[in-house]
């Protein structure tokens, strides 16, 4: 058994291993803002260019949703300040269990979370990280970087795809969403439950209860974050890692959801709720979320929007030849391993296991889970099972030199979702040119979230 054991785990370093070198991320921000700002939303001024096309159906066991991702409801003005792209139709396909059911382990968000019921993606992370030691990332809805959010949290990636970081407010207004009520179905999770914002039951077994507004239990650390490599100041929620899930503490669970009634499962369902503080949009899945929410991002271009933070430590906000590459590009291979697990699903599946080495594989993962279960106190186990998977290796996020730097040369040729690439750098001595255009890129977890 010890031998078996032995075996096991390493196998699960392995696994771990082979996961991250084909999931890695390809690059990240890097700034050294370390305190929170004012998010100054973009008024809901434009109206979208064309029609909201959505189309939800039930096909066997899957729930599909095909949309052209085009909002429902006035937008801000893209490009902004903050961002430089143009909402453009897509072709979103989205396929998610229509029974979906509760998994053994919580999944940190490795994507967009789900799918409103106009069909724009939510996404709430960002690939915008402290210039420091790793997993310091950014919150998008704290205000520290200028992202270009609109009234209704959402902005645009270069490919066009108008997306949300947080609560929907343009879709909310369109379905009137009533505080004195329980809050319609508004959208699909990646793992096939149900999402709902902000109101429900106070009682989630009855549904002649009080209505309230739901809380997550996730609180702001206390006292001041490490500093030395790491950012430095008060835990204010500049950072996705500012926060703690406090159990108990609110309505809500890790994944800010709940076993409840709802009107639309009158006998009961697990359900996502959208909150007012954070986490506002879920960062992990109860279920096990569909890979399609992890394979529609555009990968190499530049999306967040870019301000001149030099005032408040960010040296490099300016650089245009820095590479931006989208942080959350396809992951073939499917979600990240849990800790302590043998061969991730995805590799599973790459080396196309016959049903007996799967049969011996769940076996030996059932060995090292139980001896894991002996060696860890309850309290480590619940920790070993919220924490998220690694950050983005340094390497891909190494910012360039600074433009000074550069000698002279031809303007980069444009980028494929981006045609409006920014001009060269120049030195004194060049003849006079525009300056460079502000540019940005988007992208939520690996984890987050």
């Amino acid at each position: 058994m010890k031998k078996a054991v032995i075996a096991a785990s390493c196998f699960a370093i392995i696994g771990g291993a082979a996961w991250f070198a084909f999931a890695q991320p390809p690059h990240g921000r890097l700034h050294r803002v370390t305190e929170k700002g004012e998010l100054c939303r973009e008024p809901a001024t434009s109206e979208p260019s064309q029609e909201s096309e959505v189309s939800i159906e039930v096909v066997g066991d899957l729930r599909v949703i095909t949309s052209n991702g085009i909002p429902d409801h006035k937008t801000g003005a893209f490009p902004n300040r903050g961002n430089p792209n143009r909402i453009a139709a897509q072709a979103h396909v989205y396929r998610i269990p229509a029974q979906p059911t509760i998994a053994e382990q919580v999944t940190p968000l490795q994507g967009a979370f789900g799918v409103a019921i106009n069909g724009v993606p939510w996404d709430p992370g960002a690939a915008e990280y402290y210039d420091g030691e790793p997993g310091w990332r950014y919150e998008p809805l704290s205000g520290a970087i200028d992202l270009g959010i609109d009234f209704s949290h959402a902005h645009v990636q270069p490919n066009g795809k108008y997306h949300y970081h947080g609560l929907p407010t343009g879709l909310l207004d369109s379905v009137k969403l009533d505080p004195s009520k329980h809050s319609p179905l508004i959208g699909w999770a990646a793992d096939g439950f149900p999402i709902y914002a902000m109101y429900g039951y106070s009682d989630p077994k009855d549904p002649d209860s009080e209505i309230v507004q739901l809380t997550s239990s996730f609180e702001l650390k206390k006292g001041e974050r490490p500093g030395g490599d790491a950012p430095d100041g008060e835990y204010d929620g500049t950072f996705v890692a500012d926060y703690q899930y406090v159990a108990g503490s609110g309505d809500l669970d890790e994944c800010n959801g709940r076993e409840t009634i709802t009107p639309e499962f009158p006998d009961g369902t697990y359900a996502y709720f959208l909150t007012e503080n954070w986490p506002v949009v879920p960062r992990a899945f109860r279920g096990t979320p569909s890979s399609d929410f992890v394979q529609h991002r555009p990968r190499g271009g530049r999306d967040e929007g870019r301000r001149d933070d030099r005032r408040r430590g960010d040296r490099r906000q300016d650089d245009p030849r820095r590479d931006d590459g989208e942080a959350h590009g396809p992951r073939p291979h499917g979600p990240p391993p849990r800790p302590g697990q043998v061969l991730p699903e995805g590799l599973q599946r790459e080396l196309q296991l016959s049903a007996e080495q799967r049969e011996e594989i769940a076996q030996l993962q059932k060995t090292v889970d139980e001896k894991l279960a002996e060696i860890l106190t309850a309290e480590q186990q619940e920790q070993l099972k919220r924490m998220p998977p690694p950050p983005p290796p340094r390497d891909h996020m190494r910012p360039g030199p600074p433009r000074d730097h550069y000698r002279p040369g031809p303007p980069p040729p444009p980028h494929d979702d981006d045609r409006s690439g920014p001009p060269p750098p120049r030195r004194d001595g060049d003849r006079p040119g525009p300056p460079p255009t502000p540019r940005g890129d988007d992208r939520p977890e690996p984890p987050d979230a």
